[in-house]
């Protein structure tokens, strides 16, 4: 088998639609429900056999962590478009109050399968010493251990609450936790009504006595209960159940805020006291207690819902032990290019050798650090410039950025206030640059700047030199462990003029004009887009090769899908690999028979964005057109963010992303779900031979092209060749 053979393979036989269908909404399929299908497949991760168990486990806590955001936001949304009376039409036709019905139900057949899930997971857990214990099955011996725990770690952190008159109903932030709790005072049979909030403070799951080599963990909750007597002495517990408050997470902020950083800090504030979007109760509930939750809430029937199990499972990622790697992924360190250490670490001296890919986290992020780290300490750079749209808490990027002010280099670091969720970090982190005497803009209030740029300008002889960086992901060390996403270095002056035109716009207001190799949104990046996608278009009607391949994240911006289906009918084949939401319907006769649609799911975040085009010459060749770009194909992305897409010419760069990266992707099976054309996904079929091709396996193993210094496809590994090799 050749490579080829891997990526020509016959597009699936077309499915035939009513033309009404073909013209109207129904040729895209909604957003909200593309993205819980994605996380229908997060969940299905939890139930693969060939994942290990913890990280199963870690995927069922990440599809309850996504499910809590989607609803703080994106359902969020949709209720505030019904309550203000918005019947506008999605893409696909559906009203907002339409989608929330949808929604509603796809959501609760998925909290519904993440207990099932759980309590298989459990099973199996139980089977290697690791158990979620309840108070029915402690010993003597643990009874003393909890009392002990909970007097000197819990006790002091706790506000049991009395509900009367006297006492109102205290405020529960979002993603609040607590027991409603129904009490009789044993003197004299009065009853007491009263709350106890579970502190977010405190692990979720305490630990037990165990054997060695075994593990058992108490909920907090369950501690709690079994030491009411201590809380409320004098009462039993005559009915009790717990509680999780979702809230409304979006921000609102005045468009003339004089000062951006005091308002979002202000706005943050109000976040914590949003509107209650969801109410999950355990089930059985004391009826009078859950009308009063209900009540004091402000919530409705249609927004409880009620689980017979655990709730927060987003919490079980507590569980997923580092003391038992045997329950884990094998360790993985990502590489150091070869050519990086042949310049025995100087990273300017490599990118001026030739311009360097990282592909992480498959080569290792810490060289993005180490570039911002060596110009900080080199006497020979005048000025760094930085795009920051999040980043840790505790930041090596924000660190160098700070170093280099200190010694007296200009450091510009632009700081997306509007990150959602990364509000507060970067906040604290614009305070922190400030007092080094960086130089910190916050960009544009109505667009978010998701563009990640970074420039060194170094004096070289009589010359300055540009060194650039252009990155898919963010500048976030802990994630790009987890996150495939590129970064491309380079010091070719073009790439370097169009970042700091980029900059200047960003600290000036000033559209830039005559970028050489980039596009912008909200200016050039989409028309750029329609117009390449059109130009491939031409050389399929002309008889020529026509093929476009893509890597999102995420695809529903309409003008974007229409320009794909104009070029499908075209004869352009096209290959798209969506992670997550795809508004596009792929397979459809007269409409998308030559659009293939695949979502890559596994042990790492598949986040890099990349667009090739054959531009007459298929795929993959040499004569490819390439861009690498921040930008998914979304109406926020193109519209109303500051985002690039770059196109790189050098041959070494290119055939790693085209014949390495994308084909390797598209060549994937042991992790890929294919979309149909009615919604659904469904994994790659099994190959004839029963073994299946992981490309997160290959590029663990493979080590890139760029880094080895290698130039040309001449020297690109052949996957039919390494498919043994890399355990498909």
């Amino acid at each position: 088998m050749t490579q080829a053979d891997f990526l020509k393979a016959p597009f699936p036989a077309p499915v035939t639609l009513p033309r009404s269908e073909i013209e109207g909404p129904a040729r895209f399929f909604n957003r909200e429900l593309s993205w819980l299908a994605f996380n229908w497949r997060v969940l299905d991760e939890a139930m693969n056999p060939q994942v290990p168990l913890l990280e199963r486990l870690r995927f069922l806590s990440i599809s309850a962590t996504n499910l809590d955001e989607f609803y703080t936001v994106r359902v969020a949304g949709l209720r505030a478009l019904v309550r203000n009376g918005n019947a506008m039409l999605s893409e696909d036709g559906r009203s907002p109050a339409e989608q929330l019905t949808l929604i509603h139900a796809d959501a609760r057949k998925l909290m519904l399968k993440q207990q099932s899930v759980l309590n298989a997971l459990k099973r199996e857990m139980e089977a290697q010493g690791i158990s979620i214990v309840t108070r029915s099955k402690l010993t003597a011996r643990d009874l003393k251990h909890l009392e002990e725990r909970f007097l000197n770690n819990v006790f002091p952190v706790l506000s049991p609450l009395a509900i009367d008159p006297a006492h109102p109903f205290p405020f529960i932030p979002n993603t609040g936790f607590s027991l409603a709790l129904e009490l009789e005072r044993v003197a004299d049979r009065r009853s007491l009504k009263a709350l106890l909030p579970i502190p977010q403070q405190i692990a979720r799951f305490v630990p037990l006595p165990a054997k060695e080599g075994e593990h058992r963990f108490l909920p907090l909750e369950e501690l709690l209960l079994l030491h009411l007597n201590m809380l409320f002495p004098g009462y039993t517990d005559r009915g009790h159940c717990a509680f999780r408050v979702l809230r409304d997470s979006d921000l609102e902020v005045e468009d003339e805020a004089e000062d951006l950083v005091r308002e979002f800090e202000t706005a943050l504030k109000r976040r914590r006291r949003g509107e209650v979007i969801r109410l999950k109760m355990s089930a059985g509930a004391p009826a009078d207690l859950r009308a009063l939750v209900m009540d004091e809430l402000g919530v409705t029937e249609s927004e409880v819902v009620e689980v017979k199990g655990l709730l927060g499972i987003a919490d079980l990622k507590e569980l997923v032990l580092s003391s038992r790697p045997d329950l884990l992924w094998p360790p993985f360190t990502p590489r150091v290019p070869e050519r990086v250490q042949d310049h025995e670490g100087d990273l300017f001296s490599a990118i001026k050798q030739k311009d360097i890919l990282l592909h992480h986290p498959y080569e290792t992020f810490d060289l993005v650090i180490r570039f911002l780290e060596q110009a900080a300490r080199d006497p020979n750079v005048l000025a760094i410039k930085q795009t920051l749209y999040r980043t840790s808490w505790d930041s090596p990027v924000v660190s160098a950025l700070c170093e280099a002010a200190e010694a007296g280099k200009s450091v510009t670091a632009l700081v997306e206030l509007k990150a959602r969720f990364d509000e507060a970090a970067n906040i604290r982190q614009s305070r922190r640059l400030e007092r080094s005497g960086a130089h910190v803009v916050y960009g544009f209030i109505h667009y978010k700047t998701h563009a990640k740029i970074s420039t060194v300008v170094r004096r070289e002889g009589d010359t300055l030199v540009t060194y650039t960086h252009y990155g898919t992901g963010n500048y976030h060390p802990i994630t790009a462990r987890i996150y495939t996403d590129l970064s491309f270095f380079t010091c070719d002056a073009a790439l370097g003029r169009d970042a700091t035109k980029v900059f200047n716009y960003l600290s000036g207001y000033v559209q830039p004009e005559g970028l050489e190799n980039l596009a912008i949104s909200p200016i050039t990046l989409k028309p750029r887009l329609l117009e390449l996608i059109a130009a491939e278009a031409d050389h399929a009607r002309a008889g020529r090769p026509a093929e476009i391949w893509a890597k999102m994240n995420s695809v529903i911006d309409p003008e974007v899908i229409d320009a794909l289906y104009a070029a499908s009918q075209a004869g352009v084949k096209i290959s798209l690999i969506v992670r997550g939401i795809c508004g596009l319907r792929p397979g459809v006769k007269g409409l998308s028979e030559n659009i293939r649609v695949k979502s890559v799911v596994g042990r790492f975040l598949e986040h890099s964005r990349i667009v090739c085009f054959g531009s007459g010459h298929g795929l993959p060749s040499p004569k490819a057109r390439v861009f690498l770009s921040s930008a998914d194909w979304m109406g926020r992305n193109l519209n109303r963010r500051v985002e690039t897409l770059v196109e790189t010419h050098n041959p070494t760069v290119k055939a790693q992303i085209v014949s390495q990266i994308m084909a390797a992707n598209l060549a994937d099976e042991a992790q890929s779900w294919v979309l149909q054309a009615d919604g659904r996904y469904i994994r790659e079929l099994q190959p004839p031979d029963g073994k299946l091709f992981s490309c997160h396996k290959f590029f663990m193993e493979n080590p890139s092209l760029s880094g080895r210094g290698t130039a040309g496809d001449k020297d690109v590994p052949k996957l039919a060749s390494l498919r043994e090799e890399a355990g498909a």
